[in-house]
């Protein structure tokens, strides 16, 4: 259907309208796929996972309203979950997949309970200490974990003829993109605007027949589950389901990966994977050049990757997709005839962008 403007109009139902939304960009992913490098495409890999775990936290932190510390330890389940599901069943790949993803939401759902009743730096506390203990747990239970050792996990077998880096690329790919559209849906859904409602005013909301406890713990769980979709896939990614490998770091860095591509954006969460992913390659090469030792490079690490943030809260508050969204819709209102007198300046339209 063609409006009055001459642009096309897509779908007002919200599956099709994100499935035909997600068709182009799986096809330019698969394109991207087959003209990179090995190398790349085990980047791309990196890049999918953070991508799911980046777009439940911002489904809990942007959308709901609840801050979590505790990501990492999210995907840690999901990794052990499917890891152990792999070392003793041989079953198709897709199912220890989805039993981590089941365990991770099943953990999430009870971690949430107290969310109904904590907020701000009381719940942050909680998944603080949500992902320290999990460093610890395979330590005391050795014997299920393998310790320090860690599990296992073989990488899929590719189809004749296919690289593994591009089927493992593949995989977290198709897997991202079915996480991105039903995230979408769920945020389109009546309960996606009911927790908008809560986060903005539970008073009202609750008024209203909301009723907030069970949406905030059904935000943890959801939000826990993505994560433990890319605690799996993480597993598959390294070949080794470890300790070492789910550090509070990386809780604060998923944090901060969902800050820089926008809290409450789906799409943000491909640009703060991005940033996760590709700011430690250029500081690692930038080292290099410089023959700085391995201590100063972990702290250069740090340090790029914080004056990224502040420069981002700096010129985009909303993050990188907020800033883009608010730019084009800059760009759109000055090129409307009737509307260049009046258009606002990109960082007003960024502020209107925010959730």
């Amino acid at each position: 259907m063609t409006p009055p403007t001459g642009r096309l109009r897509l779908p007002d139902q919200p599956l099709l309208r994100h499935l035909l939304l997600a068709a182009p960009a799986g096809a330019l992913l698969y394109w991207l796929t087959m003209s990179v490098s090995p190398y790349d495409n085990t980047l791309i890999s990196e890049i999918a996972l953070y991508a799911i775990a980046i777009a439940g936290l911002s489904v809990l932190t942007g959308v709901s309203g609840q801050i979590s510390l505790g990501h990492g330890a999210f995907m840690a389940v999901g990794a052990y979950a499917a890891g152990l599901m792999m070392e003793h069943f041989h079953l198709p790949l897709i199912v220890p997949i989805l039993v981590g993803v089941g365990v991770a939401g099943a953990v999430g759902g009870v971690v949430g309970i107290p969310a109904t009743r904590l907020t701000g730096p009381y719940l942050a506390g909680v998944t603080l200490a949500l992902a320290l203990a999990a460093q610890d747990l395979p330590s005391k239970f050795s014997s299920l974990f393998n310790g320090d050792q860690g599990i296992i996990v073989l990488p899929p077998t590719p189809p004749h003829g296919i690289p593994p880096e591009r089927w493992l690329a593949w995989i977290s790919l198709v897997a991202a993109i079915v996480t991105m559209v039903l995230l979408a849906n769920f945020l389109r859904s009546r309960f996606g605007r009911s927790l908008k409602a809560v986060r903005d005013d539970e008073i009202a909301a609750s008024a209203c027949g909301i009723h907030a406890a069970r949406l905030r713990i059904l935000a943890f769980a959801i939000s826990a589950a993505a994560a433990g979709l890319s605690g799996g896939l993480f597993a598959l990614w390294t070949g080794i389901v470890s300790p070492d490998s789910f550090s509070l770091s990386l809780s604060i860095l998923l944090l901060a990966g969902m800050v820089v591509g926008g809290s409450g954006s789906l799409v943000g969460a491909w640009w703060g994977a991005l940033a996760l992913v590709y700011v430690p390659q250029w500081t690692l090469s930038l080292s290099g050049h410089l023959s700085l030792s391995s201590g100063v490079t972990a702290n250069l690490q740090n340090a790029v990757f914080g004056l990224l943030i502040v420069v981002i809260m700096m010129v985009a508050p909303s993050g990188i997709q907020g800033w883009l969204t608010g730019l084009g819709l800059f760009l759109r209102r000055w090129a409307a005839p009737d509307s260049a007198s009046r258009a606002p300046s990109p960082a007003t339209a960024t502020e209107r962008t925010m959730p």
